[in-house]
């Protein structure tokens, strides 16, 4: 399995306490980190070495990229390896997302720890569905992004360790593309704003414990 360790911004799937108190931030907070996360995209790329400080650019050979319907809300059900069905949309009401794309080359920006923002929103166990008790704690991140003059976010679906590393991809893109589609129907945020990848569980949030429930989590990164 992949044990690429790696952190960035972050909304974090899980019951554990988290060390960032990103939920204490303010609005004027989250949008400083978001400008300075765009910044060092920004300069890392024009670079020519793919880093700047506080970010390094990684790439993903084989991560799940964003699918033609995200935005679009084509239906179709998504059912891992195993036998088992993922469960999609079903709590918000909202349309099955569509299958997943091909694996594809994508370039990851892994964000130092002081870049960072936690907010922690919680997904059942083998489960993409967004429940309507954890929307409220994408609120704030949903004004500032709207707001913004930030051009593109980057929506990073993240797993623990438990399950194959192909069954992690399918459900870390699945989850990147729920958060996308509420941020897209009920936020009213442009669809050409975001995009939504899956990195499975390559960049664990806590590495020492795999299959901890803040590994199962949803990163932001603002991109340009």
């Amino acid at each position: 399995m992949h044990r690429m360790l790696g952190l960035a911004l972050g909304l974090t799937m899980g019951l554990t306490a988290l060390p960032a108190a990103a939920q204490d931030l303010s609005d004027g907070e989250l949008l400083q980190l978001f400008e300075t996360q765009r910044d060092a995209f920004r300069k890392a790329e024009e670079s020519g070495m793919g880093r700047t400080r506080g970010l390094t650019l990684i790439t993903v050979e084989d991560a799940r990229g964003p699918t033609e319907a995200a935005a679009a809300g084509a239906p179709a059900n998504a059912p891992p390896e195993g036998g088992e069905g993922v469960t999609v949309g079903a709590a918000s009401g909202l349309q099955p997302l569509a299958p997943a794309s091909a694996p594809t080359p994508v370039v990851f920006g892994q964000l130092a720890p002081e870049l960072q923002v936690n907010v922690r929103v919680e997904f059942a166990f083998d489960s993409a569905a967004l429940s309507p008790d954890q929307k409220p704690r994408l609120e704030q991140l949903c004004r500032v992004m709207k707001a913004s003059d930030i051009a593109r976010f980057r929506v990073v679906g993240h797993t623990d360790a438990s399950g194959s590393d192909a069954y992690n991809e399918r459900l870390s893109i699945l989850r990147a593309e729920e958060v996308q589609r509420y941020f897209v129907t009920e936020c009213g945020i442009d669809p050409a704003r975001l995009e939504a990848i899956g990195m499975g569980e390559r960049f664990l949030y806590n590495a020492e414990d795999p299959r901890a429930g803040e590994n199962r989590r949803v990163e932001f990164q603002a991109l340009s």
